[in-house]
């Protein structure tokens, strides 16, 4: 049994992109392995070019509400996660952590990376008074659900996705149809009730 690596952690910067985005390929490669359904979540993910990522770091690491960490074993980063404080609802103040993109190279994974990662987040989440953490993993990923149970994580909500695009056209026909449908049982109506008083008239 090999030795657990020494893990840094430190915060993301916009100097990590390269690393960020093969890291992020790496696991999206992988999971293509846990099934073919796997296969519905990878589809929106779309790798991006160093420029792009280091742009999208940019614009989460100047929010006030979030932090980006990453685990790093002899200089490389092998994993990382991402902390988003909120509120449990719009209407109260109960804050919560929200951990997304739990994300470890597969050849550093059974080796300490995420809960080294969690402990990190958690710390984070106490800092700013956080009295609940929500994990958000693929729905396909069978790895990390199971770690996540086995820690006492439990399902309390489900996630579905759509493209932006796609959603406007759905609801869009939808409309469209529902109105159809109710100008056609208007006119069915409108000529029952003549052949009825025609009928009534002829009596």
């Amino acid at each position: 049994m090999s030795a657990r690596p020494h893990i840094v952690l430190r915060d993301a910067d916009r100097e990590d992109a390269h690393a960020l985005v093969t890291l992020w390929a790496e696991c999206a490669g992988a999971s293509k392995d846990e099934g073919s359904e796997a296969f519905t979540q990878q589809a929106l993910w779309r790798e991006p070019g160093v420029a792009e990522a280091a742009a999208a770091l940019e614009l989460n690491l100047g929010r006030h509400d979030r932090r980006i960490i990453v685990a790093l074993v002899d200089g490389e980063i092998v994993g990382a996660t991402v902390c988003t404080v909120g509120t449990l609802t719009p209407i109260n103040l109960t804050r919560i952590l929200i951990i997304t993109e739990i994300q470890v190279s597969p050849r550093f994974r059974r080796k300490s990376v995420a809960s080294t990662l969690l402990s990190a987040a958690a710390s984070y989440g106490e800092e700013h008074n956080c009295e609940i953490v929500v994990a958000s993993v693929p729905v396909h990923s069978r790895e990390p659900h199971r770690y996540l149970t086995k820690i006492g994580f439990n399902q309390i909500a489900v996630l579905r996705a759509i493209q932006a695009s796609k959603l406007r056209s759905r609801l869009t026909m939808k409309a469209t149809n529902s109105r159809d449908t109710g100008k056609l049982i208007a006119v069915r109506r409108t000529l029952r009730r003549r052949t009825d008083a025609r009928g009534h008239s002829r009596t």
